[in-house]
C-alpha cells in the first residue's frame, strides 16, 4: 500500500516548498466587530453555535478548579508537575541569558532593560484534543518572564488543562476558545480582559483572528498546521522513524510528515513501518489522511538533504544519521531539533523542557518558537547629565540638516550651545 508519495530531489516541484498561507476569513470580522460592540453577549451567542455549549459564566471559578485535581488521576498529576519543572527550567536559562546592560558613549549613559509585559492571553486549543501541554508552554514562560496577568481560554476546557494552567500560573481561566476568545481578549469584554499579547497555537479560525488582532494586541505569531521533517540514512531506526512522522500526522489532516534520505531501501523500509503502526492506531482515520500530504524525498547526498530541509525550514527537524556532527552545523532553518535515534519530536511537545509552539509554514527562516522572550519587551534609555561630545551632537547637526528637518536640528544645536 502507498502511504506517501516518493520522488527523487532533482525531480522536487516548487509545489513541495509551496507554504500555508493563513486565510482572509470574513467570519472573522463579523465575530470581531460583534464583540467589540456587545461584548460577553456576542462571545456567548458564537459560544453557542460554534461548540454547541453555553457556560453559565465564562470564568473558571477555583471551586472549579479544585474539582478539577480531583477529576485528575495521580499519574497525569505527576505527568504534568514533572513536564512544567522540566519547561520552567529551561524558561529560566532563557530569560538569563537576557542581560540588561548600561553602556558609555560620547558622554551619554546608554542602556538596556528588559520589562515584562503587564497582560497576556494564551490560547489552549481543546477542539479535537485537549490539550493541556499547551496550557504549561505558554504560561510558563510568561510567568517566568514576571507577566502579572496571565489569562488563559480554552474551548470546552477539560480538567487536565484546567489543572495544567493552575500549576502554570495563570491568573484567570476562561471556558471559551475560538474566533470569539480572541476577539475578547484583543478589545476585552465585561468578563474577559484586554491583553497586551495573545499566544498559543490553533486551527485555521484561531489562525485568521490572531492575524486579525495583530496590532490592536501583540502576537507571537501565525501557526498552520503541524509539520515534521526527518533526515535519515541507512543507520536509522526505519520503525522509530515511522512512528515519529505519525506523531505528528494524527494531529490534523492537513498536518504534513516528510522524510528525506539517500537510501532507497531505507525509505522502502519507513513505509512499510508505517503501514505497520497505522494499523493499530486508535486516530489512524486521522493520521491515514495526513500521512498523504507527506513525501519521502531521495537524496543523492545528505548535503542535499542539508538544502531540503534549508528551504522547507520545518517546524520540527529530526535528524537520525550515522554521523550527525557532520552536518549540523549547516542546517539553519527549523522551529526545533531533534537529534539522535532516542530524541522523539514527541519529547519537545510534553516534557523534555523546550516549547512546542513553533513558527510553521517556512516562518521558522526568520522566527524561533515561543520562549520567555515573547513575553517581555527590550527597552532602551539614554541619560545625559553633562553636555555630550560636540562631535556627536554634530552629527546629529549635519543630518538633521540633511533630512530637511529644521526643528530636529535646533534641537540638537541648542545642546551644542547650550550652558
Amino acid at each position: 500500500m502507498v502511504l506517501m508519495r516518493t520522488t527523487r530531489f532533482s525531480e522536487l516541484s516548487p509545489s513541495f516548498y509551496a507554504k500555508y498561507s493563513c486565510e482572509e476569513l470574513p467570519v472573522v470580522r463579523e465575530i470581531f466587530d460583534a464583540v467589540n460592540a456587545e461584548g460577553d453577549n456576542a462571545v456567548r451567542y458564537y459560544t453557542e453555535k460554534f461548540d454547541k455549549v453555553c457556560p453559565a459564566q465564562f470564568e473558571v471559578s477555583k471551586e472549579q478548579v479544585g474539582a478539577a485535581y480531583a477529576d485528575v488521576d495521580k499519574d497525569t498529576l505527576d505527568a504534568i508537575k514533572k513536564a512544567a519543572s522540566n519547561i520552567e527550567k529551561f524558561a529560566r536559562l532563557q530569560l538569563a541569558s537576557s542581560k540588561d546592560f548600561e553602556t558609555q558613549n560620547d558622554g551619554i549613559t546608554l542602556g538596556q532593560k528588559t520589562i515584562p509585559l503587564e497582560t497576556v492571553g494564551c490560547y489552549v486549543p481543546g477542539g479535537r484534543y485537549p490539550l493541556p501541554s499547551t496550557a504549561l508552554m505558554t504560561v510558563i514562560p510568561a510567568k517566568v518572564a514576571g507577566v502579572k496577568n496571565i489569562v488563559v481560554c480554552s474551548p470546552k476546557i477539560a480538567a487536565a488543562t484546567i489543572v495544567a494552567a493552575d500549576l502554570a500560573g495563570a491568573t484567570r481561566i476562561f471556558a471559551i476558545g475560538g474566533i470569539q476568545a480572541v476577539a475578547a481578549m484583543a478589545f476585552g469584554t465585561q468578563s474577559v480582559p484586554a491583553v497586551d499579547k495573545i499566544v498559543g497555537p490553533g486551527n485555521k479560525y484561531v489562525a485568521a483572528a490572531k492575524k486579525q488582532a495583530f496590532g490592536a494586541v501583540g502576537i507571537d505569531f501565525i501557526a498552520g498546521p503541524s509539520e515534521v521533517l526527518v533526515i535519515a540514512d541507512d543507520s536509522a531506526d526505519a520503525s522509530l522513524v515511522a512512528a515519529d512522522l505519525l506523531a505528528q500526522a494524527e494531529h490534523d489532516p492537513l498536518a504534513r510528515s516528510d522524510l528525506v534520505t539517500d537510501s532507497e531501501a531505507f525509505a522502502k523500509k519507513v513505509e512499510a513501518e508505517v503501514a505497520v503502526h497505522l494499523e493499530v492506531l486508535s486516530t489512524k482515520e486521522v493520521a491515514r489522511q495526513s500521512i498523504a500530504n507527506g513525501t519521502i524525498v531521495i537524496v543523492d547526498s545528505l548535503a542535499d538533504a542539508v538544502e531540503v530541509a534549508n528551504r522547507c525550514a520545518p517546524e520540527h527537524l529530526e535528524v537520525q544519521v550515522k554521523n550527525p556532527d557532520a552536518i549540523l552545523s549547516k542546517l539553519k532553518n527549523y522551529g526545533s531539533l531533534f537529534v539522535g535515534k532516542y530524541c522523539a519530536e514527541v519529547f519537545g511537545d510534553y516534557s523534555s523542557g523546550t516549547n512546542h509552539s513553533l513558527p510553521t509554514s517556512g516562518a521558522a527562516r526568520y522566527t524561533g518558537g515561543l520562549s520567555v522572550r515573547e513575553f517581555v519587551k527590550v527597552v532602551t534609555y539614554q541619560r545625559a547629565d553633562k553636555k555630550p561630545s560636540a562631535e556627536m551632537i554634530n552629527a546629529a547637526v549635519v543630518l538633521a540638516k540633511k533630512e530637511g528637518l529644521a526643528a530636529h536640528e535646533n534641537a540638537a544645536r541648542l545642546r551644542l550651545d547650550s550652558q
